[in-house]
């Protein structure tokens, strides 16, 4: 179970990387000239795409809780 969990800790933490990552590229994309719009939307969809990654393997983290 441990192992299981360290590498789900490992997964997030590559997934928080490249989401960080999607931002700096995103925003020299924005600054440079000519502006590339249909680069800057592929990116920003694949990092709503990671998002929900993020929030999955959170969640698969998290304890289940009986309320």
């Amino acid at each position: 179970m441990d192992e299981i969990h360290e590498q789900l800790h490992k997964k997030l933490e590559q997934l928080r990387v490249e989401h960080r990552d999607l931002d700096d590229i995103i925003d020299r994309l924005q600054s440079a000239q000519p502006v590339d719009l249909v680069q800057i939307q592929r990116l920003k969809k694949r990092k709503l795409i990671l998002k929900d990654m993020i929030q999955k393997a959170e969640s698969e983290l998290l304890p289940d809780i009986i309320a």
